[in-house]
């Protein structure tokens, strides 16, 4: 048997006799000869018959064996010759739409009401090729950083960010809830090994109808302990950034290219904001004053990303400081603002892509923060308890992994760098 290689390998077999495997993704029919294109993980390979084979309509799983010869024209300057076929699967059923075109030509619910299949189209799975490298990178650079890979619960008995909408579910007659994040538990191990990260789903039971928000999304969570403050957490994520393009452009260069997508630079050093000169920039050089908001609109997201681009060169803006009425209990204040926290977000491309900061590591102070919101202490006992064996000092941040991807390739709607979205509206496939 004829070891199976792969589309991209044909051009350093030719005048060699192989086998290659895959789906049809599709024919074309001349009056002496049909040209069949096969495609598999690694691109397309052109079969040439005499005969055109029958039952094999697009998408029908194959095997052939043939010569490989030299054609310039064809997917790689190379076909396979005097080809013998055999099916691997009984004939497909029609695609919901065709995916031998270049482009997409179907709508996003028809795509995600067919995801399985419509995701083989070569533009919509390099999405996920970029995805996955970045994935990767992330791995890659946190673990150059001496951090260790956790792998933390995702049912938990409180919720995680007070306020925020949670998913109950019934655990064995008990109340509990989908995480929406990995917080507690990713602090609580910074108390073991100093540095961690965790790729994981995180759910949010978001009642908004909207291009940017989703139920279940993957988290890129890390947490390390003995900072100073947060922009240690900030220099330690400008390094996770980079790796995560690093190897998108190592990894996944075709399919950056196929997408024609623009891979921007990381500076040295990403220019940072504070959160009260924001609003200050914004009052003065836009038609609205947004002194005395707690938070940024999205427009605003969007001018000072470009501010930043005009001033700076740079597609990476840090606003530190929001005020502490919109941070989660575990915030750390500044401690020369104690109205303001030592917090950030890091702005891409005119979106909010990362939250993080400096977290409260007392227990005395935990007990106050919480007081102070009018929670219940017992509910956080068991994350609590953690704080009064002695945790260093220590923050984190969280990128949304769907959002990464969507503003780097310019896509407007979060659901379209998301396998199977979950959303307000859509539980299937």
């Amino acid at each position: 048997m004829i070891s199976r290689i792969l589309a991209a390998q044909l051009p350093a077999h030719v005048g060699h006799r192989v086998r290659i495997a895959g789906w049809v993704h599709r024919q074309r029919h001349l009056k002496s000869v049909t040209f069949v294109v096969v495609r598999d993980r690694s691109g397309l390979a052109q079969v040439v018959f005499s005969e055109p084979p029958e039952g094999i309509g697009e998408e029908t799983v194959v095997e052939v064996s043939g010569l490989v010869a030299a054609r310039p024209q064809a997917p790689g300057g190379v076909e396979l010759v005097q080809p013998e076929l055999t099916l691997l699967s009984e004939p497909a059923a029609a695609p919901p739409f065709d995916l031998y075109r270049p482009a997409v030509s179907a709508t996003l619910p028809t795509i995600l009401d067919n995801a399985p299949v419509a995701l083989r189209h070569p533009r919509l799975r390099a999405q996920f090729e970029i995805t996955a490298a970045s994935v990767t990178g992330f791995r890659a650079a946190l673990d150059g950083l001496d951090f260790t890979e956790i792998h933390t619960p995702k049912i938990v008995g409180s919720a995680t960010e007070s306020g925020a909408n949670v998913f109950g579910i019934d655990y064995f007659g008990q109340s509990a809830y989908l995480a929406q994040s990995p917080q507690f538990f990713k602090q609580a191990l910074v108390g073991v090994f100093e540095r961690v990260y965790e790729v994981g789903p995180v759910f949010r039971a978001e009642p908004h109808d909207t291009a940017r928000h989703l139920a279940q999304y993957t988290s890129l969570d890390a947490e390390l302990g003995y900072i100073t403050d947060h922009r240690e957490v900030m220099a330690v994520l400008r390094q996770a950034i980079a790796g995560m393009l690093a190897s998108v452009a190592e990894r996944a260069g075709q399919a950056v290219a196929l997408l024609e997508a623009e891979i921007p630079e990381v500076p040295d050093e990403i220019p940072a904001i504070h959160f009260v000169d924001a609003q200050e920039l914004l009052a003065k050089h836009t038609a609205e004053d947004p002194r005395g908001e707690p938070d940024l609109a999205p427009a605003h997201e969007r001018w000072l990303s470009e501010w930043a681009m005009r001033t700076y060169g740079s597609e990476f803006l840090y606003v530190t400081g929001y005020p502490m009425v919109k941070r989660p209990f575990y915030t750390h204040p500044d401690p020369a603002r104690p109205a303001s926290s030592n917090s950030f977000d890091l702005l891409f491309r005119g979106l909010e892509l990362v939250t993080g900061g400096q977290r409260l590591h007392r227990y005395s102070d935990y007990v106050s923060a919480l007081a102070a919101r009018g929670e219940d202490v017992q509910t956080y006992q068991d994350y609590l308890a953690v704080f009064a064996h002695g945790m260093p000092p220590h923050g984190g941040f969280a990128i949304g992994l769907e959002r990464w991807t969507a503003r780097l390739l310019g896509v407007s709607n979060i659901r379209q760098t998301t396998l199977f979205p979950r959303d307000l509206h859509r539980l299937n496939p």
